[in-house]
């Protein structure tokens, strides 16, 4: 039996506050700028699904015109050399310190990885080669025209992988993961790194603060 574990990667597998947030205090630091980092990357959290809403974009240009947004809003400088910081700053962010082992456990368990990312598969592969794990399955924004939480990810992955019996998604967000996988009823365990207050109600299988227990947890999911 075919058991399929997908993930979603920046938040989830890959540290994108930290990455981003190096970048934004580079660019204003606080101490110049009386700016606070958590506030501008609240900020950015919600310009970038605004400007994803145009599926024919690169996340490439996603970064680029969320940059430009953030800086507009918040009437911060940007020289035009630095609009392209956060996209060039990508393939520098690292993972969280616990995913390449609970990764490699679910491999040794027999599951399946793919993972469902609202980016371009350069910035992928190079997010997969830092976490030195093998992935059997990618699908990217750029290739199928669609950012989450648009459903064209699941669906594609499901197409790929021959509509296995099971397929567990494990995300951090539920606002572009979590929420689709109800309305598709796939089951989902949701990573809450950030100790966040759903008012949602429990539309996931599992609710896990980091993934060290995950492989244990997708052991005991029905």
């Amino acid at each position: 039996m075919d058991r399929w574990a997908s993930f979603d990667c920046y938040g989830t597998l890959i540290d994108w506050n930290s990455g981003i947030a190096a970048v934004l205090s580079r660019l204003w630091p606080p101490p110049e700028f009386g700016h606070n980092v958590d506030e501008l990357l609240a900020y950015f959290h919600a310009i970038e699904p605004v400007v994803q809403f145009d599926g024919s974009l690169t996340y490439r240009q996603v970064l680029q015109r969320s940059l430009r947004a953030l800086a507009a809003v918040r009437g911060l400088p940007l020289a035009d050399d630095d609009a392209g910081a956060l996209a060039e700053s990508l393939p520098e962010w690292p993972p969280f310190p616990e995913v390449t082992e609970a990764l490699t456990r679910l491999r040794a368990d027999g599951w399946m990885l793919a993972i469902l990312s609202n980016t371009d598969a350069d910035y992928l592969e190079a997010s997969i080669a830092r976490l030195g794990v093998e992935i059997d399955e990618r699908v990217v924004a750029s290739e199928i025209g669609s950012y989450k939480p648009g459903h064209r990810h699941w669906d594609e992955l499901e197409r790929r992988a021959g509509y296995p019996e099971v397929h567990v998604h494990v995300a951090a967000s539920l606002f572009h993961d979590i929420g689709p996988c109800a309305e598709l009823e796939i089951t989902s365990v949701w990573v809450n790194r950030l100790g966040e207050r759903s008012r949602r109600g429990e539309i996931w299988a599992a609710e896990l603060p980091d993934l060290r227990d995950l492989p244990s947890t997708l052991a005991r999911l029905p």
